[in-house]
């Protein structure tokens, strides 16, 4: 018998934290990042999905929008561009939500995926580390494990997404203090909601220690803390008629040593 797959998120949790948050920017942040990588394709979209936690933050784009669920909303083939916007993080199965959009796209449909990448709040993720094991002896689960560029890369080409681009930006955000960074995440509904997390409340003692260790590592001449946001966008395209593909190996009817202008070196036997 198959054990049952372990859960990354709690998403009950999650839904409690998404409905309190007040001012989702980070969001906000990934739409506008979305909207910019659409303006650079020379088409235009006219059926659009976006997959978003707050449909709010998307009003006045011209786009079917759902919810995150492990099964989206999504028909076969009904959409010219899919967007998933700062959702796939937190899902259990990362590239079953891929394949879902991938069979949602026409031939030659987009798929624009963007999410925080791993390297996001390790000025945060570093301090809270610090003072647990300080004063507690350990560490507990906090931060969802947020893959490197080259593993999200890879899923687009599992998903069966063809022309796959996994890029990433660094942004960096300065707060006054401690306490107004986790008031923006707060805000933003990313706090902590992993399965495996711990069910009591973190001791004020640990997130004092925490802002101390933040500031005495971090801060900036001026007193500010830095906090870095590193944006993945993954684009693919649903396979289509028309896309440029790869050459078969062994097809070139050129030597590169040719097409350079140089002279060639074998290698010893």
């Amino acid at each position: 018998m198959t054990a049952p797959r372990p859960r990354l998120t709690d998403r009950q949790a999650l839904a409690r934290h998404r409905a309190r948050a007040r001012d989702p920017f980070l969001h906000r942040l990934a739409r506008d990042e979305a909207q910019d990588r659409l303006a650079l394709v020379n088409r235009t979209f006219t059926k659009p999905a976006v997959i978003t936690p707050f449909p709010e933050v998307w009003q006045g784009f011209d786009a079917r929008i759902l919810g995150d669920d492990d099964t989206l909303d999504l028909q076969p083939g009904a959409h010219d561009c899919v967007i998933h916007a700062m959702a796939l993080h937190w899902a259990d199965d990362p590239v079953g939500q891929l394949i879902q959009c991938r069979r949602a796209l026409e031939p030659d449909g987009l798929l624009v995926a963007i999410l925080p990448g791993g390297r996001s709040f390790h000025e945060l993720r570093s301090a809270l580390a610090g003072a647990e094991a300080e004063l507690l002896g350990g560490l507990s689960p906090r931060v969802l494990p947020m893959a490197d560029i080259r593993d999200l890369g890879a899923l687009l080409q599992r998903a069966d997404l063809a022309l796959p681009v996994a890029d990433s930006d660094t942004l960096t955000l300065t707060y006054r203090d401690f306490d107004h960074l986790v008031s923006d995440l707060r805000n933003s509904g990313e706090t902590n909601a992993l399965d495996a997390r711990l069910r009591s409340a973190t001791p004020r003692t640990v997130l004092a220690r925490a802002a101390a260790l933040y500031t005495d590592a971090f801060a900036t001449p001026d007193g500010r803390l830095p906090a870095t946001i590193e944006w993945i966008t993954l684009t693919g395209w649903a396979p289509g008629p028309g896309q440029p593909r790869p050459l078969r190996p062994g097809s070139a009817t050129e030597r590169l040593a040719q097409a350079l202008n140089t002279t060639e070196t074998p290698l010893p036997d």
